[in-house]
């Protein structure tokens, strides 16, 4: 819908309490927490100042007004997910408007703020993910300590999913979704689809899975286990109890695993997937062998990685280029 040629929305804004019964509203009748009502007083402030700068009553704004403001927001610097927020709380209040019959139609109910950039996945610093991965604790349990090594090096060995790991079974069978060959040194996951692939396995990855097959049938709980439930015995990584190990399990290990090695920030599965994507990437430079051994349908799920591998690059440019300096000199 185009802007509105009528005479009448040129007038200046009657200033109707309209905001004020809409923010006692969200306030008494939803229930919005003060911070929340705070920032819809905040938005729909500055609402109230556009309508007026065009000479508008509110019940007079169109999507064409509301389209412009947004792109006037954007242009000076405002980020996507900072418009949607003030779009949501527009769009908010004129929906309220008309279930109160005050305004014919939602202005905003067809306006979309720009998409936002794709974030860049986390991923550790190769001396991080050595020493998460070179981590000993001599005073854990040796038996645990095998299996959480052994889950660390495979997640960053083979850039696994959480899933596709605790999916993994000690053998191949017609019943297992995913299993390693130590002798072939490579590991078969089911992944998303349920796509299978082969994935290579590094000496570490292999060697730390050695160390812990030694040791994986002396958990207490294993015989139990294999009674109850002897599918999910066989898995490569049991707890305990001699059940298979959860994605939630995996995630809290490793949290208190990357707090022991003094890393700066807890560390979860995917991050290490991430790690082992940029970290190939940065030596090989080839695309499509990281895809294949992602597991990625679309090479474009593959290319964020190329924008991890460039801040690696412009770090080692400014670090190391004799003309880096001067770069930085005139910055400041």
């Amino acid at each position: 819908m185009g802007i509105s040629s009528d005479p009448a929305a040129s007038a200046p804004t009657t200033s109707p309490d309209w905001i004020e019964k809409y923010l006692e509203y969200v306030r008494v009748e939803r229930r919005l927490a003060a911070r929340t009502v705070e920032l819809y007083a905040f938005h729909l402030q500055s609402l109230r100042e556009h309508a007026d700068e065009a000479k508008l009553p509110l019940d007079r704004v169109q999507t064409a007004h509301v389209r412009r403001w947004m792109a006037q927001l954007h242009s000076a610097g405002r980020e996507p997910r900072g418009i949607a927020l003030v779009l949501s709380c527009w769009r908010s209040f004129y929906r309220w408007l008309g279930h109160e019959g005050l305004v014919g139609f939602n202005p905003v109910q067809d306006v979309h703020a720009p998409k936002a950039g794709r974030p860049l996945p986390k991923a550790l610093g190769v001396d991080d993910a050595v020493r998460l991965a070179e981590l000993y604790d001599p005073e854990a349990d040796p038996w645990t300590e095998a299996r959480d090594g052994a889950i660390v090096e495979v997640l960053y060995g083979c850039g696994l999913r959480v899933s596709e790991l605790t999916g993994l079974d000690v053998r191949a069978s017609n019943t297992a979704r995913g299993w390693v060959d130590l002798d072939a040194m490579e590991a078969s996951v089911l992944g998303k689809g349920s796509k299978r692939r082969i994935v290579p396995m590094g000496g570490k990855a292999a060697e730390a899975l050695r160390d812990w097959l030694a040791v994986r049938d002396d958990c207490p709980g294993l015989t139990t286990a294999r009674l109850r439930d002897p599918q999910a015995a066989g898995a490569l990584f049991i707890s305990a109890k001699g059940m298979r190990m959860s994605s939630q399990a995996v995630w809290k290990l490793l949290r208190e695993r990357s707090l022991k090695a003094g890393l700066a920030a807890p560390v979860h599965p995917h991050m290490l997937r991430h790690s082992f994507a940029s970290h190939v990437l940065q030596s090989s430079s080839d695309l499509r062998a990281v895809q294949e051994l992602l597991g990625h349908a679309n090479i474009a799920t593959t290319q964020v990685y190329t924008r991890l591998d460039f801040q690696h690059l412009a770090k080692v440019y400014d670090a190391a280029h004799p003309r880096a300096k001067a770069r930085e000199d005139k910055d400041k």
